[in-house]
């Protein structure tokens, strides 16, 4: 009799939450249909992203494949990277890890507290090209983009960047007078960016500190999304709004982000929590709950 249950762990960094698969030594492969479906909300476990866990073909730890709510691969996730660092730091019994991820080689880090962890999310892309834009800008700091009439729009000038994924930041005095949810998806699949963007609302509230709201590529609103934060915090130094160490404040909390100036990498930090561990299964798409995690953060469902 072929075993349909698969065991799974439920995360999240910041209420940016996790379905974990370990594929390591069962293959675990899902459909687009199923990941729609398990991330459901209503009907299923629910989740921002969907992580597995798989061997790794390099000299990393192991491999990282990260999809969205929608089906679709992303090659990077900021608090997935904290999330599964945190596990696999865990289990090597070390304070640091490599983790291979279709964005590159990332580093987590273990700090002071079990459930604090960072990562260094590596060298941030600036040029048109590399983002990508499907047309050239000389200065990525502030493209030409905007949202309403043109003498008086909305939504201005973005900072744009690539943190492993692309992502576009608008300036503003107060995220909330914004209605996030209606034009990120429209700015997500504007065709400024062919291969679509994560789109942040950005507010600086006092020397190094940023507030922010994020539409997901392929996800939509997230209480926290660590790319983002990376973005938000590079694009503020850039453009002189911070300096190079600065913090990040999302629905879900703060993320410490330092752009250091020695190697140009981005270093992450924030909190992890384990939500439940559950057995999900494959025929049916249902799941049960085996085990309570830990009570470092509210649980997102």
């Amino acid at each position: 009799m072929v075993d349909t249950q698969v065991p799974f762990l439920k995360m999240n960094g910041l209420g940016n939450d996790f379905v974990v698969f370990d594929s390591r030594e069962k293959k675990v492969a899902l459909t687009p249909a199923q990941i729609v479906a398990i991330g459901d909300r209503e009907k299923g476990i629910g989740f921002d992203q969907m992580v597995t866990v798989e061997p790794s073909s390099s000299d990393a730890y192991a491999f990282m494949r990260i999809h969205n709510r929608d089906g679709s691969e992303v090659d990077a996730c900021g608090n997935a990277t904290r999330c599964i660092g945190r596990l696999l730091m865990g289990e090597a019994s070390t304070p640091s890890i490599a983790i291979q991820t279709n964005a590159g080689l990332l580093i987590a880090h273990a700090s002071e507290s079990a459930t604090l962890i960072s990562v260094d999310m590596g060298v941030p892309r600036f040029e048109w090209n590399q983002i990508p834009l499907a047309e050239e800008f000389a200065d990525t700091r502030a493209i030409e983009l905007q949202v309403g009439p043109i003498d008086a729009p909305v939504l201005h000038s973005p900072s744009v960047v690539n943190v492993g994924n692309p992502h576009a930041i608008f300036w503003v005095d107060d995220i909330e007078a914004h209605d996030l949810a209606r034009f990120g998806p429209l700015l997500e699949c504007h065709p400024m960016f062919p291969e679509k963007a994560n789109i942040s609302l950005a507010q600086i509230i006092g020397e190094n500190e940023i507030r922010m709201k994020v539409w997901e590529r392929g996800a939509g609103l997230t209480r926290a999304c660590g790319t983002g934060a990376c973005a938000v915090g590079v694009s503020a130094a850039r453009t002189g709004r911070t300096g190079h160490k600065c913090t990040v404040h999302l629905p879900g909390g703060p993320l410490g982000i330092e752009w250091r100036e020695d190697n140009g990498h981005i270093m992450m930090t924030g909190e992890t929590a384990i939500e439940f561990e559950g057995l999900l299964d494959l025929t049916t798409l249902t799941y049960t709950k085996t085990a309570a995690g830990d009570a470092a953060m509210e649980p997102t469902k």
